[in-house]
């Protein structure tokens, strides 16, 4: 049987459970036990901690065959979500979080609203209703980006919103 690297969790299907900490870390563990219950538990899917074991040990490259099973789980999403990811008239949006076996909170990092760009928040603002939700959405995604993924320092991020914010007070008043 081939290695699985990616388990999947959602109303109807759940590959995984909260005795698999060592495997999913602690809130991917959990967030299978929830869904595999019954708890409202939105789907999604979580990426084994034995990716990261690979990763390091190949030099920070991701092998293709962990990539394709991340793409059939997206996929898995989509079909659950009826949203597509990238689609911009119902996009999908995911959240990428770090796990561990035990709970550390504040210590691990988050990057919300991926799959947000410019063609997706219009579909978002649409879906909701509301622009300003959907650009505050997609300045969060910059900011965490930047953060967690790039290592831009968040005060770049706080002074160049506090400038604007100044900006359009003088303008306004």
């Amino acid at each position: 049987m081939k290695k699985r690297y990616v388990y999947f969790f959602g109303k109807d299907h759940v590959e995984g459970d909260r005795d698999m900490k060592d495997i999913l870390g602690g809130k991917g563990a959990n967030l299978a036990e929830m869904s595999g219950i019954g708890l409202p538990v939105p789907p999604g899917f979580t990426i084994s901690t034995e990716v990261c074991n690979v990763f390091a040990k190949l030099s920070d490259e991701i092998p293709l065959e962990i990539e394709e099973e991340i793409l059939r789980k997206l996929v898995q999403l989509e079909g659950v979500t009826k949203q597509k990811f990238g689609g911009d008239e119902n996009p999908l949006l995911v959240s990428v979080r770090s796990g561990a076996k035990i709970s550390m909170p504040g210590m691990m990092d988050t990057v919300l609203n991926l799959g947000l760009n410019d063609k997706t928040l219009e579909g978002l603002a649409g879906k909701s209703g509301a622009r300003r939700f959907a650009l505050d959405c997609y300045r969060r995604l910059i900011h965490m980006f930047g953060d967690v993924v790039l290592e831009i320092p968040k005060r770049k991020f706080e002074e160049i919103l506090k400038a604007k914010r100044i900006y359009l007070l003088r303008i306004i008043f």
